[in-house]
């Protein structure tokens, strides 16, 4: 019943924020307080550091129903935790080539670099995002109970333990 009620609204970008607690956090914080006006498609998620963002993360969400992914750490060489930026941009190069190869676009995750005083960078880069994600439209990924499924017999045809 409720789907006959949203058939009316006009299709909208989720997006799945994960920021560093340090500064693009902060910066989103510091928006807030400012109230600054930037989109309100993104559910922002705060981890300690970029660096230990796990691709599965970003990939579960894409899953779970993500149109689009931002990660936020702090600039190169400002990491409260010395290199976890660096770790968090290989990471990120690696997985946009995994997206690639799954027929994900790549543009659906961004990452940025934003210091604690940036909170008008937070709002820019929100906006942006989410105007991004408009164009490219929703993400249509197998349904996860056909993947599962399909996982499923492929691994009871050659004898794994399902």
């Amino acid at each position: 019943m409720s789907d006959k009620l949203n058939t009316n609204k006009p299709w909208e970008p989720r997006i799945i924020a994960f920021f560093c607690n340090w500064c693009t956090y902060t910066a989103a914080d510091l928006a807030g307080t400012a109230r600054m006006v930037y989109a309100p498609n993104a559910r922002v998620i705060r981890i300690m550091c970029s660096g230990r963002l796990d691709p599965q993360f970003i990939l579960t969400a894409l899953r779970e129903g993500a149109d689009g992914v931002l990660i936020g750490g702090c600039h190169p060489g400002d990491c409260h935790y010395q290199e976890g930026n660096y770790k968090a941009l290989r990471r990120f190069t690696l997985l946009k080539r995994l997206l690639n190869e799954m027929g994900i676009e790549p543009e659906r995750v961004r990452m940025e670099w934003i210091a604690a005083s940036e909170g008008d960078r937070v709002q820019k880069v929100m906006n942006e995002m989410t105007e991004h994600i408009r164009k490219l439209g929703p993400l249509h990924l197998e349904p996860k109970a056909a993947a599962m499924a399909a996982h499923g017999a492929g691994a009871a045809r050659q004898g794994a333990p399902v």
